[in-house]
């Protein structure tokens, strides 16, 4: 890993059961990128993100965050070791407030770093400072994904994991999750964002990794997939 890199996959294979998902699937990640995980849906997107997080451990290769190979470990000592998992069906707890959500979240970071407060994600997330006695299950669906985002980062998180984060919402919620994410960036946040929606991260992904049917067909950066019509037509358009 270069000095910069703060996640690899390396190689990875991933089953359900018996059924193989992800073969050798590589790319790295360095601090600071907004990567895009780009592909139709089926293609691997979540498989990847679960087999990071430890939800669905690889059958061989590696995942290395930091300098340490993580891919044996269960999925709440990932967490702990600087993994933050916003998975698509966000998994909110329906019946507590907003700010109970978002303290169960809390902790320090790997380095003992507290930069994620309450006062801090309601400087971040205004909505939610306005939303913060409303039980979550009956936030709308826009305001649960910004929840969802928010409890992951009380955690302090190296590298966040967005999953499908515009998916089901409406235009105007999904260009205010766009400006979260290019704010969280501009903040120094790294984060893996899976997607299909391939215009949504041509305006918030600094690179772009291309998944196609488990196998990973593509690296570089989001100007250049921007420029590549093959790979847009090939493997991205529905």
């Amino acid at each position: 890993m270069s000095g910069d890199t703060i996640l690899e996959v390396r190689d990875i294979d991933v089953f359900y059961g018996s059924s193989q998902i992800i073969f050798g699937a590589s790319f790295t990640i360095e601090k600071g990128q907004c990567m895009a995980l780009l592909g139709r849906n089926g293609a691997g997107k979540s498989t990847t993100f679960k087999a990071i997080a430890g939800l669905a451990p690889p059958r061989s290769g590696e995942v290395i965050l930091g300098n340490r190979p993580v891919q044996n470990l269960k999925p709440h000592n990932i967490a702990r070791m600087g993994i933050g998992y916003v998975p698509e069906d966000r998994q909110v707890f329906p019946e507590h407030s907003v700010v109970d959500n978002l303290i169960v979240g809390a902790k320090s970071g790997v380095n003992g770093d507290t930069y994620w407060t309450l006062e801090r994600i309601f400087e971040v997330f205004p909505l939610l400072a306005d939303l913060r006695d409303r039980a979550a299950g009956k936030l709308s669906g826009g305001e649960q994904q910004l929840l969802s985002i928010a409890r992951t980062l009380m955690g302090n998180p190296e590298v966040l994991l967005l999953d499908e984060p515009s998916e089901g919402l409406a235009p105007i919620i999904v260009a205010q999750i766009g400006d979260l994410i290019r704010q969280l960036q501009s903040m120094g946040a790294t984060i893996l964002l899976a997607e299909q929606n391939l215009y949504f991260c041509l305006s918030v992904a600094t690179h772009a990794t291309v998944i196609d049917n488990g196998h990973v067909v593509y690296c570089d950066s989001i100007d250049a997939l921007r420029d590549n019509e093959d790979i847009k037509k090939r493997y991205l358009a529905v």
